[in-house]
């Protein structure tokens, strides 16, 4: 059996590298449109034409104003992808505002898309990350305080919580245009059709009642 070179191995490894994160972009503005007829090119999103672009489409006005957290998690993210805001389209980057009660939570999610980096404004916040099953599923935690900066690797599962007495603020920056939000109890106990019941009981080894229980809650989503 004949092997490949090594180094046509590390071309294919980075190729595939290469295109495991966004497009790099064909032009220099690309505002998303949802109407294709209007469009005139194509990379990601149907884009504007440039004759029609203005300042407008740059700007994203929707962070001015808190966040409702008056929901079962006690917290509210507002984002900014290429859906909310068009201007994004073809950048790789996005952001989201993190309003939360005393007690609020944003709790354990993914983005499959995206490394984020938050930035506290305000309040007290425990975050933390999980490592994959090659690293033993370790737990990275930390306190912020207003100032800090905290990154959470993509993919990975991820949460804040505010252990404060007053409201908390944050801001996140993500490397996509499109990260994408998997809330792990949402996708586990609220998938539509349900999991089977026999497999989370498997899976999660506790009673079929547990698990009766928790799929018949109904699970918010802060997004």
């Amino acid at each position: 059996m004949k092997f490949l070179p090594i180094s046509l191995l590390i071309l294919a490894l980075a190729t595939a590298t290469a295109f495991a994160y966004d497009p790099s972009p064909l032009q220099d503005i690309c505002v998303a449109i949802k109407d294709p007829k209007s469009a005139v090119f194509v990379n990601g999103e149907f884009c504007k034409d440039p004759e029609e672009v203005t300042a407008d489409d740059f700007v994203f006005t929707m962070f001015r104003e808190p966040g409702n957290t008056a929901n079962p998690l006690g917290s509210k993210v507002t984002p900014a992808t290429v859906m909310e805001f068009p201007g994004l389209n073809t950048l790789g980057i996005s952001a989201a505002r993190i309003d939360f009660a005393p007690g609020g939570l944003n709790p354990p999610h993914t983005h499959p898309r995206g490394t984020e980096v938050l930035v506290v404004l305000e309040g007290t916040l425990l975050v933390g990350f999980v490592t994959s099953n090659q690293l033993n599923n370790t737990l990275f935690t930390k306190v912020l305080y207003k100032g800090d900066v905290f990154v959470f690797p993509i993919g990975l599962i991820h949460f804040q919580f505010n252990t404060g007495e007053t409201p908390a603020l944050a801001f996140a920056g993500l490397s996509s245009q499109n990260p994408g939000v998997i809330t792990i109890a949402n996708s586990v106990f609220g998938a539509k059709p349900p999991i089977s019941a026999d497999v989370l009981t498997k899976a999660f080894q506790v009673d079929k009642k547990v698990i009766d229980y928790l799929q018949a809650q109904f699970w918010y989503d802060n997004n």
